[in-house]
């Protein structure tokens, strides 16, 4: 680099740094001749050589020239030299430093002609500075003169008058542009009226000109108008808008004007839809990547978090209602100002100006067929935006409440679109349709695998609630009472209870959004419904008791526990000793409240039922689909009541009709649609049948914990009784709710839940005979009385005036039962219906067991008769005693059975068709016995045949 500056400073050349700065007279530069470039241009002529030599030059020869070249190559010297190396380096630096002289001197003939064109610019412009130094010369002698004749003090005054004569000018002209602010009539009928001036004047070139301004003016203002009509769609303000009409009007275009608002409108509602859900996107992304701006609406809806979703349909909501609301209100005020122009009309009839007024009334008419038009448009356009965003996120894994909120929303949105234009959102209906549809199968599988993992852990114990207690307390059923309320807010009463209130158009009219997200109550309430122990009050059942022991005057069978005769009722207030003995006997209760009787199990079942109609209710058209997940819940709870304690064929086989018709059918149902009997999966089985399979529940099993085989506890009573009285509570309430279902049932599913009512709910109360005959069945040991009764002589030939032993040993059965059932009331209260089965059952088994008894007699007398009859009597007398059931139950069962021993031949084969209630064996031994010794061989043979014709139907 010295070499090359050397050589610019022998060539006569300066460097761009010294052009500039050291420029001097013109005769200080000269031009190089050919001559003196020769030299440097005397080297190897190969352009590629002389490029490979200048590339091989070190980086550190092309730094700023304060770098020390001798420096660094003496500091790059070895230790020990050697000339022949120090004479090829500088050979090398030799060569490079001629290859860089030769591209110098290259360069500099290259741009020779510019140099010299830029050197003949640079003598004009000295040629022009030295002009300006001549005027500045003259100038300041001027100045020098008006200094003499002006004080600086005058000069000032003149500057700063014309200087506020400026402000002035400006400030009148800044007070009339603030005038015209937003006053769009103002400024388009300022410019008309300068238009049409112009227009007068036009002949003069300026004027012309000034024409042309105005017009250009006038669609700059056009365009300010479109721009202020756009913003009325977020944020109707009257004032603003009536300016805009007014605007439009004067010029003449207010059907375009019209149509250009619904542009706006629709552009609205997509800008709107697509900035709210961007926001959401990008937050939750956590970074502003421009590629989701990029996104279709539709992709974009698919980014949604699922913590996000409801927050974001919630804003997505309330800015759509803001532009909603904006077109109702636009709507308003073109209504009203229609009312006045019409008034004005009317009371100025003179006809004058025919022509603007009929012009009037058609762009009213336009504007009216135009905003009515445009609601169904801008409501349809709102559904399909909602639908994309619902339809976006699969909701089957949300939680109840949440899944609910949205539920909400969307019915509140739909009550919205009826206000706006009548529509009952068919598009919206659909879409949440299959979101509901789909969200609720999942949720109803899961809540039928709970309900069979609650029914396999249940151990029957009885849940404590109060005798006050309603499933209404319960926080899924306070919906139900909301929409009986006038005093519940808008946003939580479901859109049939405020139908005939104000529209939310004119409730939210003037601020606030129907929108707008409210805390849940529900956390701040709670449930009472719970019983601290099972007892209404400590005090009032140790007073009750301390009255009651006190009592000596009663007997002994009376001092047990009782309810009221009608209603089944305990007393809540302590009772008199008279009460107390009118007490009836058959009912087995602790002194407590007639208490609901349910388990957890029911409890939950209960809630689900509540949070099945909460959804029901929100949304009408899966109200089918609700309503018959609602009915398996049911279904399922009573197949596993009748399968862990009603089911026994052995006793099913007696053909008593423990469990009727009806019942089975019920049950045979069940087993067929809901309860999943298979093991193990076929893996050649159809896609059919495995689908049928996964809407099937598995059978559920009995808790190892529920003992049924202990004579003591009279074979799980108790847990008997928990079990079955629920399921008839569970009916209850289902009964309870019938007028709400068939309410939101469609009409033409209506005998669906008809037919679930009549057959299967009404069933509940029928499962109490199969669960309780077991009971019965074993309680009492009916075949040791068998043997007994073989053991009497029944040939006997007088009249005994005592009855058989085998009697007392029945009675002592009845009061040992009648003593186990106080021990179970204890645990769990006995209601008087089940009281009066059990009791029906056992005396049933009895009666039927001292009729088989009869009928295995051998030998039989008259006197034999009447003792049977006398053994029955006393049986009957010590019974009513013990029991409150009247009639004895299947007491004619016997009585004329025995009776019958006394029919003639004839009698006797009428009284055999008449009687089919008995068995072949028992019409048998009547025929031998009764009738063996006083009829010949062909008689019997024709009433035996006649047995033979009865009983064959039943083969």
């Amino acid at each position: 680099m010295q070499k090359i500056k050397s050589l610019m400073t022998r060539q006569g050349l300066r460097s761009p740094q010294e052009s500039v700065h050291d420029l001097g007279p013109i005769e200080s530069f000269r031009i190089p001749s050919k001559e003196e470039l020769r030299e440097l241009r005397e080297e190897p002529t190969d352009p590629q050589v002389q490029q490979e030599i200048i590339n091989s030059i070190e980086e550190v020869y092309f730094s700023n020239d304060s770098f020390d070249i001798v420096k660094y190559e003496l500091e790059k010297l070895p230790p020990v030299l050697s000339l022949q190396e120090l004479e090829e380096y500088r050979d090398k630096l030799k060569q490079q430093q001629a290859a860089v002289s030769k591209k110098v001197a290259d360069l500099i003939l290259e741009k020779q002609p510019a140099y010299v064109k830029e050197l003949e610019r640079v003598t004009s412009l000295q040629t022009g500075l030295q002009l300006a130094a001549v005027i500045c010369t003259d100038g300041r002698r001027h100045l020098n003169i008006a200094k003499e004749g002006f004080t600086q003090a005058s000069l000032g005054l003149l500057a700063n008058q014309r200087k506020r004569q400026l402000l002035v000018g400006l400030l009148k002209s800044l007070r009339t542009i603030k005038t015209l602010e937003e006053d769009y009539p103002g400024a388009i009928q300022l410019c008309l009226e300068c238009q049409k001036a112009a227009s007068t004047f036009k002949h003069y070139s300026c004027i012309s000109e000034l024409n042309s301004k105005l017009l250009d003016t006038l669609e700059q203002i056009e365009e300010q108008l479109d721009v202020a009509l756009s913003k009325i769609c977020k944020n109707f303000d009257i004032s603003h808008y009536t300016k805009v009409q007014q605007a439009y009007r004067l010029l003449g275009k207010t059907q375009t004007a019209m149509d250009q608002l619904h542009m706006h409108f629709t552009q609205a509602i997509h800008n709107t839809v697509f900035q709210v859900v961007l926001g959401y996107v990008e937050l939750c992304a956590g970074n502003t990547d421009t590629k989701f701006q990029k996104l279709q609406y539709k992709d974009l809806c698919t980014h949604i978090t699922s913590d996000s979703y409801i927050p974001c349909l919630a804003d997505l909501c309330k800015a759509l209602w803001e532009v909603m609301l904006s077109y109702y209100q636009t709507m308003q005020w073109h209504e009203t100002r229609d009312q006045d122009e019409a008034e004005t009309v009317s009371s100025v009839s003179d006809g004058s100006n025919v022509t603007g007024t009929e012009e009037n009334s058609f762009d009213r008419s336009y504007v009216k067929k135009k905003l009515e038009h445009g609601l169904s448009r801008i409501w349809q356009d709102v559904q399909l935006k909602v639908k994309t965003y619902l339809l976006g996120t699969d909701l089957s894994n949300f939680k109840y409440d949440d899944f609910i909120f949205v539920l909400d929303i969307i019915s509140r949105l739909m009550q919205v679109g009826e206000e706006f234009c009548g529509s009952k959102s068919e598009v919206l209906q659909e879409s949440i349709r299959k979101q509901s549809v789909n969200y609720f199968k999942t949720y109803h599988r899961t809540r039928l695998e709970e309900l069979r993992m609650f029914l396999e852990n249940e151990t029957w114990e009885l849940c404590p609630v109060k005798s006050s207690f309603s499933i209404l307390q319960l926080h899924e059923f306070k919906f139900m009472e909301q929409s009986r309320s006038p005093s519940v807010s808008p946003s939580k009463q479901p859109a049939s209870a405020i139908s005939t209130a104000a529209t939310l158009f004119e409730q939210y009219c003037s601020g606030g959004n129907p929108f707008e997200i409210q805390a849940d109550s529900k956390d701040d309430e709670t449930e009472d419904v719970l019983a601290s122990n099972g007892y209404e009050s400590d005090e009032q059942e140790k007073s009750a008791y301390q009255e009651y022991d006190s009592d000596s005057d009663v007997p002994e069978e009376l001092k047990r526990d009782y309810v009221d005769e009608q209603t089944g009722d305990a007393p809540v207030k302590s009772v008199s000793r008279e009460t107390l003995r009118s007490r009836k006997r058959s009912d087995y209760n602790l002194n407590k409240v007639n208490a609901p009787i349910l388990t957890n199990t029911t409890l939950n079942v209960v809630r689900l039922v509540g949070k099945y109609m909460q959804m029901m209710n929100i949304l009408k058209p899966i109200a089918f689909d609700v309503i018959h997940f609602m009915s398996q819940l049911f279904d399922y709870y009573l197949y596993a009541v009748y399968t862990f304690f009603g089911r026994n064929d052995m006793f099913e086989s007696t053909g008593l009709g423990l469990s009727s018709s009806r019942l089975r059918t019920t049950l045979n149902r069940i087993q067929e649609s809901l309860i999943d009997l298979e093991v193990s999966t076929d893996p050649t089985g159809t896609l059919t049948a495995a689908e049928e399979r996964k809407e099937k529940v598995p059978s559920p099993h009995l808790s190892h914990l529920v003992v049924l085989t202990s004579g003591n506890s009279l074979y799980g009573l108790a847990e008997r009784v928990v079990a079955t009285e629920s399921l008839v509570f569970l009916a209850e309430q289902f009964e309870f709710l019938q007028p709400h279902l068939d309410a939101v049932m469609p009409a033409a599913k209506k005998p669906f839940l008809q037919q679930f009512y009549s057959q299967t709910v009404s069933t509940a109360s029928e499962l109490r005979k199969p669960v309780y005959w077991i009971v019965a069945a074993k309680a009492i040991d009916y075949e040791q009385m068998l043997l007994l009764m073989a053991t009497v002589k029944w040939d006997v030939k007088e009249i005994m005036s005592q009855h058989n032993i085998y009697v007392d040993a029945l009675l002592k059965e009845f009061e040992e039962y009648n003593r186990r059932l106080n021990e179970v009331s204890k645990r769990v209260r006995i209601p008087l219906p089940v009281s009066n089965i059990l009791w029906e059952h056992c005396i049933r088994l009895a009666n039927r067991t001292l009729v088989e008894g009869y009928a295995n007699v051998k030998k039989c007398s008259n006197e034999g008769r009447a003792l049977m009859q006398l053994d029955f009597q006393q049986f009957l007398m010590k019974l009513e005693k013990l029991t409150d059931i009247r009639p004895i139950p299947d007491k004619e069962f016997v009585e004329t059975y025995i009776k019958a021993y006394y029919l003639t031949e004839n009698d006797m084969e009428r009284w055999i068709k008449e009687h089919r209630e008995y068995s072949t064996k028992q019409l048998t031994n009547l025929v031998n016995v009764c009738l063996g010794s006083h009829i010949n061989k062909k008689a019997r043979q024709k009433l035996l045949a006649a047995i033979d014709d009865i009983d064959r139907p039943k083969r």
